[in-house]
């Protein structure tokens, strides 16, 4: 009797958390004056069941691949001339392989041991003697070294790209590589999925260039451009909201990039006007100050993803670490400008190779579909345990009902996205968690039939059942820890549904069933018989 009272306690306080951690997902309770004492937990919806968008993204691994190049070769070129070692211009040629030329051959062996001792991810894949003793070398990087990039970049622009949507405000978005260097995206509820593509998709390479004052504008229009200098382009907002472009020229030479920035933040100025304040860490602040301090008078472009938005002439020295971007912005484009700022640059450009858009009545027909495929499959299971089972069958109803509970109120703590092949795996779970009642139901029977009481059976029914159940069940949430592992979102969905299903059903039929039981047999006869 000492033990029954215990695990009615057990039972009843698991119970009433799970009650408590699934009505905040009940529409009616939201918003209610009860929801306020319940936890603020609530199962989030899938992208087949809330609507948003889903995309396929490609990533340009050449490109990083390329741009690494550029690093090494420049790298190659610096650490060279540490030991007085000295090369001409690093040049990319296509292949993923790049050049540089060294002076003297007199230098040969010096920097051939440079290049083994310092740079052992490229490898030399040819020389050739030129005029006035110098000699051409040719790089590609080892097979090693590029596998490592690859993952590397693949690896940055999911980050990236989840550190943007974690700051853009959805919910349980859904982020995974696939194979051939893409990337796939769910992103249930989203409310402006045109500005969410703009904001995933933007590179945001931010540099600080100085512009050429020298050159004529007119002339670089043309393609006429004084060495070290290069054409770009700069943006000015018109009255309508749209960009006019003009031409302007700045030195090649990048003085400063967004790899320094800490911080970015919407600030508005004197007219309300949006900009972006920008906040470097200590190395980016110290090269800032020097900066201002050599080019006073002088303008200084800032770049992002290679359009300039502004080129403000500077008056001072700024200290600090702090710098501002203005360009007529809107609060929104301020504001998403400063998220992928503050997330950092994409490695990578990519490109959108699959886009698909889930509308929201879409979602509401599958969610209304699913409950009502649950509930005739529910009442049919019900019916059925009843009919079969009798007064052993009634005990079997409530726990189901208590089990699904439960699941609910598990994809609730753990911030579970519930989809529609999730809906499916509760489904499933309904006919698996009376499964274990109709074992220990029939081992029951058999016990009866031995000529045992009912006490004894149903004791005799529980013990050697248990095991047989715990088994079959084991090897079940093996099979849907693999399709958590290596399935895709909505088969992910699926596989939480049924382990949570798996483990609250053999607590619900094994556990709160038994309870039930020996409750109901406690005050009857020792003779009584058991209506199974």
């Amino acid at each position: 009797m000492q033990s029954l009272r215990w695990r009615i306690v057990i039972a009843l306080t698991i119970l009433v958390l799970g009650l408590a951690y699934m009505l905040p997902s009940i529409p009616g309770v939201q918003g209610s004056s009860l929801a306020k004492y319940l936890p603020g937990d609530s199962i989030n919806l899938g992208l087949d069941l809330k609507g948003g968008i889903h995309l396929t993204l490609g990533v340009d691994v050449d490109t990083a691949l390329k741009n690494n190049l550029d690093r090494i070769g420049e790298d190659i070129k610096s650490v060279a001339k540490d030991e007085d070692i000295y090369l001409l211009r690093p040049t990319v040629l296509p292949g993923d392989r790049i050049q540089v030329v060294l002076l003297k051959q007199e230098q040969r062996d010096a920097f051939e041991q440079l290049l083994k001792k310092r740079f052992d991810s490229v490898k030399v894949d040819g020389t050739e003697s030129m005029e006035g003793g110098r000699i051409r070398y040719v790089f590609s990087i080892t097979a090693d070294h590029k596998k490592y990039l690859t993952k590397m970049t693949m690896d940055q622009a999911i980050k990236t790209i989840r550190n943007r949507i974690d700051q853009f405000g959805v919910a349980e978005p859904d982020i995974r590589r696939q194979e051939g260097n893409r990337i796939q995206i769910q992103l249930p509820g989203i409310q402006d999925p045109e500005r969410a593509i703009k904001l995933i998709g933007r590179t945001a390479h931010l540099e600080f260039k100085m512009v050429d004052e020298s050159a004529d504008p007119e002339k670089a229009k043309q393609g006429v451009v004084p060495p070290g200098s290069e054409v770009s382009t700069q943006l000015k907002r018109r009255p309508d909201g749209s960009y006019a472009e003009f031409p302007i020229v700045l030195k090649k030479e990048t003085v400063l990039t967004g790899e320094y920035i800490t911080d970015a933040s919407v600030r508005y100025g004197n007219f309300n006007d949006a900009y972006v304040a920008i906040t470097f860490n200590n190395k980016g602040g110290r090269i800032f100050e020097r900066l201002t301090s050599e080019n006073i008078h002088k303008r200084m472009a800032i770049v992002l993803d290679g359009k300039v938005y502004s080129a403000p002439v500077i008056q001072d020295k700024i200290s600090g670490g702090r710098a501002s971007i203005t360009g007529s912005f809107t609060t929104d484009e301020a504001r998403d400008l400063a998220i992928v700022l503050r997330a950092g640059s994409l490695p990578a450009p990519i490109n959108i190779l699959e886009q698909r858009t889930v509308g929201p009545s879409l979602g509401q027909e599958s969610i209304d579909k699913g409950i009502q495929s649950a509930y005739i499959g529910m009442a049919a299971v019900l019916g059925f345990m009843v009919l079969y089972y009798g007064f052993a069958g009634i005990i079997a109803d409530v726990v189901l009902l208590l089990n699904i509970m439960l699941i609910m109120a598990g994809l609730a703590v753990f911030g579970a996205t519930l989809t529609l092949p999730g809906i499916a795996g509760i489904i499933l779970t309904i006919g698996m968690a009376v499964d274990a009642n109709v074992i220990i139901f029939e081992r029951i029977r058999e016990e009866l039939r031995r000529g045992l009481t009912a006490r004894a059976a149903i004791e005799e029914g529980y013990s050697r059942a248990t095991l047989t159940i715990f088994d079959a069940n084991i090897t079940t949430v093996i099979a849907a820890m693999i399709l958590y592992n290596f399935g895709t979102g909505p088969i992910r969905g699926f596989a939480v549904t049924l382990t949570l299903g798996i483990i609250t059903s053999m607590f619900t039929a094994i556990f709160v069933s038994r309870i039930l039981f020996d409750a109901y047999m406690t005050n009857r006869a020792e003779g009584a018989k058991l209506s199974i």
